[in-house]
């Protein structure tokens, strides 16, 4: 909240990859993010220049770019769900690791289905990247984006199977 009681509201940072189509961050007044919704082919208008979302635009066109330093607002996850992202944010490019791994790495080896469903419900594509972790059984699903745009980015960070 502002000073004066009111609610401060959201940057939003919406910008165009190549390809890819139309992506939005939103940030809180510390630049934070709160939210990353991927580029899709959305019909969203275009804000002005911002610095991540230049970096976005660069990671989608195919550089090792990287969101390390980016802060994001995890204040309502549980513990365990805050090691399951630092986990996941410690994965380099084109590393994949299994759900079962994931929790393992996060402290709680037979929370397989718990990784699962937090990858399920990441609201930081790709700056958590939940993308390179897969089900054991093969590549495992990716939302409402689909199976293809998960295999699109692995191919991006140069990931074979």
């Amino acid at each position: 909240m502002a000073a004066d009681g009111s609610r401060e509201r959201p940057e939003r940072v919406a910008y165009e990859a190549p390809g890819w189509g139309r992506g939005e961050i939103w940030l809180d007044q510390l630049g934070r993010v709160l939210w990353h919704e991927a580029p899709s082919a959305r019909n969203v208008a275009l804000t002005g220049f911002h610095p991540l979302g230049e970096r976005m635009m660069r990671y989608f066109g195919g550089a090792a770019a990287d969101f390390d330093d980016v802060t994001v607002v995890d204040d309502e996850l549980s513990g365990f769900q805050r090691e399951l992202l630092v986990s996941a944010r410690n994965l380099e490019r084109a590393q994949v690791v299994t759900y079962g791994e994931l929790a393992a790495a996060a402290g709680r080896p037979r929370a397989a289905r718990a990784a699962g469903t937090f990858c399920a419900q990441n609201r930081f594509s790709v700056i958590v990247p939940c993308h390179r972790v897969v089900a054991s059984t093969g590549i495992g699903g990716y939302g409402p984006l689909g199976v293809g745009y998960k295999q699109r980015l692995l191919e991006l960070e140069g990931w074979s199977a």
